[in-house]
């Protein structure tokens, strides 16, 4: 069968797939799962005939939405919020996995700017930290504690005040996806050259191992959730660039759907690298290095794990 005339006997049924996921269609699971068989099969035909054809991108990506519209509607999945962060992200991690990809690409790159900028020219980091921060920061090197800033404050004021800061950052990363990803990619520049010259000034001034036991152990989540974060924002730009067979108002609302839960999924993380950074980071200086160092990898590898592995084992476990 020549693939025009498979999607035409076909189209049907495709809009009631999509009517039955992402629009006010109700159907019940045992009606999605029939749907569903029929969905498989279709895309197996597609994958043996026209395996280079969009339609397989199409089908694949209906068949992937409508397996976790049965899942989500299991009766044991009787605990939402679980399953949000145990099956739902993941999932939706692995769909956008690219675009995560992106940023930590940008995100490497960006910070190499900074690092090498900064190493090239000793006044760049005044340039993009300010003349008072670097000021303040070399006084704090010659008093004996680099990364003194952070005692600054009571512990829940400087909790509070960091998260909130935080929080406002990553969502203006994210939602600034809507300009089609750009509005993310300078949110991105900003902060990546920053980091890279925030932590090569230490590194000019022969404090670098000191400011890396402060500032990573809380920057390992914080930064890790920001280059998600970034990722998410790129998606949701994608979503409006490259609507695929949908509409570019109906891929817009998918994309916004999916990325939103990627989003959302990092503030724990952001609210945790807060709660080190206003209880913990202070007191890293007087702190034996094997507990900062353990506290740094603990936290890196288990934002890293959550994003970078869990969801390759939650679709490997999905797909059986």
């Amino acid at each position: 069968m020549r693939e025009v005339a498979f999607i035409k006997q076909n189209k049907e049924k495709w809009l009631e797939f999509e009517q039955a996921i992402f629009g006010k269609t109700k159907k019940n699971p045992d009606e999605l799962a029939n749907l569903y068989i029929h969905l498989v099969n279709d895309l197996a035909y597609a994958q043996t005939y026209y395996s280079k054809s969009k339609t397989v991108v199409y089908l694949n990506y209906l068949a992937s939405q409508t397996y976790q519209k049965i899942y989500k509607t299991k009766r044991e999945d009787s605990n939402r919020f679980l399953y949000f962060f145990k099956t739902e992200v993941p999932l939706v991690v692995y769909e956008y996995r690219r675009y995560i990809l992106y940023a930590f690409i940008f995100f490497t790159i960006l910070t190499s700017i900074g690092v090498i900028s900064t190493l090239q020219d000793d006044t760049f980091a005044r340039l993009v930290l300010t003349d008072d921060y670097v000021n303040m920061s070399l006084e704090n090197i010659k008093d004996g504690n680099p990364v003194a800033v952070y005692k600054s404050g009571s512990n829940w004021g400087s909790y509070i005040g960091i998260t909130w800061n935080n929080l406002k950052v990553g969502a203006l990363s994210y939602f600034s996806g809507i300009f089609i990803g750009i509005g993310t990619f300078y949110i991105l520049i900003q902060n990546c050259i920053m980091l890279g010259a925030f932590q090569t000034m230490f590194y000019n001034e022969n404090v670098f191992w000191e400011s890396v036991r402060g500032i990573w152990i809380h920057g390992s989540m914080e930064i890790f959730a920001m280059i998600i974060e970034a990722g998410a924002g790129f998606a949701l730009g994608a979503s409006i660039l490259f609507p695929k067979t949908f509409s570019r108002f109906n891929s817009f609302k998918i994309g916004f759907k999916n990325t939103f839960k990627i989003f959302l999924s990092t503030m724990p993380f952001t609210i945790m690298a807060g709660f080190l950074e206003g209880f913990i980071t202070r007191y890293s200086i007087d702190m034996p290095h094997f507990l900062s160092v353990g506290i740094i990898l603990t936290t890196l590898g288990l934002i890293s794990f959550y994003y970078l592995i869990y969801p390759f084992i939650v679709h490997k476990k999905v797909k059986k």
